[in-house]
Parts: structure tokens; C-alpha cells; sequence
């Protein structure tokens, strides 16, 4: 009797535990991982990931046509740890006939939580205040000094309230937000009915919001989509924040809207290029905070990803639906 061929897996990064676990009970797959936990080099993904059946990757792993091709035929799916799919050449996988899970859902909470610290932690000064504390210039009570601006009774615009967004909204309105107001590609009454929140056009988002939260997909549509003009429009008391794509914001409009005073500060949990080099313009500014890209990184929830990403993988490579599948 033959014993069946062996699949074979090629993970692009350590990933968490349960993750792991998963792949290393699965009896039909033979599994090869890059141990580090810094990004695969592109000529190292291409050389280990030639005859591979699937794919594990991660939001910093391109995957274009050089790839692809290198992996040949036998690929057959690929799971990424990650709710975004702009690394992969989705036209490209499609055409090959590519199966792709992603992990949507998972992080919502996780990430809906980082924005609302993001926010908080932006408008109220918080970095500023702590180098205060740390290099003498605490001195005595003043009425206005490190003041920010606070949530209650102001007006919240949501750029896109998909499932981020609509729990972002859910976690501030407890703090007193008197309006909701959102934009996307089309209204969603259902959606937006539990936060009595207004569809609007982006220039009107822009115009009458007291906190801006990007919390949209990157799509052609909407890169560059917070640039000048959008900047122009807010409030020079205006708050800015970004948990989705670095890429969607003009990065040296937003500085030049900062640095002006054209808005109050800004908070970016994603930039572009990340890492963000250390010399950039916009970590000169006090009116800037600038993260990691750390929004779903809760011990759990990079956990949960990592199970339901290596379900992904082995279901496709089972011919079995996908725990969560990308529909191409």
C-alpha cells in the first residue's frame, strides 16, 4: 500500500502558539517555517516556498506574480494572519485559481479598543504630559496648561463603518458623543441605526467632525483619500486618527496640516513606509503619536488569528470549507 504524498507547508514567520499547535497535528502536511520573527527576505520567500501546497503569511509578506510563480502549480491556497489583504495580487491568485483565507472578525475588539486609546491618548496629550513629568516641566498648577479636547457633546466622523468602525463608534459613545457621522461607499441604515449615525459625503465628515477616525479598507478608491483637501476642511481644533492603512492618508499633507496648525494633532497606529525611518518629519512633532501598527496585539487575539489562520489553511488544502474564506 502507498503511503500518501505529503503537502507541503511553508509558514513565512513564528506565529503564536495555538497557531503552530494546529499545524503540528496535521498529519498530512509536512510544515516548514522561516524562525524569526522578522519578515521572510523576498529571495528567501521565493526560494522556500517553490513547490509548496499552501502558504502562511503575513501582512508584511508581499505575494506577486514573482511568488507565484516561483511556488508553481502545486499551490493551491494561501491563509494570511491578517483581516487586510492588500499584500497579495488578488487578480493574479484569482487567475490561478488560488483559494484565500484571511481572519476577519477576530480583531475587531482588539483593534476597536487601540483606536479609542489611540484617540484618547492623542487628544488629551498624553506623551506631552509624561516628558513633562520626566524633564522638570511639571512646575505648578496652570488653568490651561497641557489642555486637550474632550469627547463629550462632540461629533465623531467615522470614515467607514465596516465592522472596526462600527465598534469604535459602540466604545465612544459612552463618553458623552452627541453625533455620529460616516462615510463609505454606500449609507448602511442598518448598520448605523443603533449610533443614530449620519451618511454624509467626506468633505461634510471633514467639516463638521470634532475627531476624524480612518477606520476604512485600502482600495484605489480610497488611497491618498485623507490628503490637502481634506485636511483644509477640518476644524483647526480637530482631532485625527488612523487604525487602517497608512497608505490611505498623504503622509506629508497630514504633516504640513499638523505643523501649520491646520489641525489640533493627529494619532497613526499605520504609516508608510513600517517601520516608519526614525528621521521622518512627522516624529519632529509634538501633535503627532505614532504606533507600531500594534492594533490587534492582545495576547488572545493574535492567538485566535493564528488557530483560525492555520484552519484556513488546512481546510482549503483538505478541499473542505474554509473557517473564513475570501470569496475571489
Amino acid at each position: 500500500m502507498r503511503l500518501a504524498r505529503l503537502m507541503k507547508v511553508f509558514v513565512t514567520r513564528r506565529i503564536p502558539p495555538e497557531g503552530r499547535a494546529a499545524l503540528a497535528q496535521a498529519t498530512d502536511c509536512e510544515v516548514e517555517q522561516w524562525d524569526s520573527d522578522e519578515p521572510i527576505p523576498s529571495k528567501e520567500l521565493e526560494r522556500h516556498v517553490v513547490g509548496a501546497h499552501g502558504l502562511l503569511c503575513l501582512l508584511s509578506d508581499r505575494v506577486d506574480k514573482g511568488i507565484l510563480d516561483a511556488a508553481g502549480a502545486n499551490l493551491k491556497v494561501i491563509s494570511t494572519l491578517s483581516v487586510g489583504v492588500d499584500h497579495l495580487a488578488l487578480d493574479e491568485i484569482k487567475k490561478r485559481g488560488i483559494r484565500v483565507g484571511y481572519t476577519p472578525d477576530v480583531l475587531t475588539d482588539a483593534t476597536a479598543e487601540l483606536a479609542v486609546s489611540l484617540l484618547l491618548t492623542t487628544c488629551r496629550r498624553l506623551p506631552e504630559a509624561m516628558e513633562e513629568v520626566k524633564n522638570g516641566g511639571w512646575t505648578s498648577w496652570k488653568p490651561l496648561w497641557m489642555c486637550g479636547y474632550g469627547l463629550t457633546q462632540s461629533t465623531v466622523g467615522i470614515v467607514g463603518l465596516g465592522r472596526i468602525g462600527q465598534a469604535i463608534a459602540q466604545r465612544l459613545k459612552p463618553f458623552g458623543v452627541q453625533r455620529f457621522l460616516y462615510t463609505g461607499r454606500q449609507p448602511k441604515p442598518q448598520e448605523a441605526a443603533e449610533l443614530q449615525a449620519e451618511f454624509v459625503p467626506i468633505a461634510q465628515l471633514a467639516a463638521e467632525s470634532d475627531f476624524v477616525v480612518v477606520a476604512c479598507s485600502l482600495t484605489a478608491a480610497t488611497k491618498g483619500l485623507c490628503n490637502r483637501d481634506f485636511f483644509q476642511k477640518m476644524k483647526k481644533t480637530a482631532v485625527f486618527v488612523n487604525i487602517s492603512r497608512g497608505d490611505v492618508v498623504n503622509q506629508d499633507d497630514l504633516y504640513q496640516a499638523l505643523a501649520s496648525g491646520q489641525i489640533a494633532a493627529a494619532g497613526l497606529d499605520v504609516t508608510t513606509p513600517e517601520p516608519l525611518p526614525t528621521n521622518h518629519p512627522l516624529l519632529t512633532l509634538k501633535n503627532c503619536v505614532i504606533l507600531p501598527h500594534i492594533g490587534s496585539a492582545t495576547y488572545r487575539t493574535r492567538n485566535t488569528m493564528s488557530l483560525l489562520a492555520a484552519n484556513n489553511l488546512l481546510a482549503g488544502l483538505r478541499g473542505e470549507p474554509m473557517p473564513s474564506e475570501l470569496k475571489l
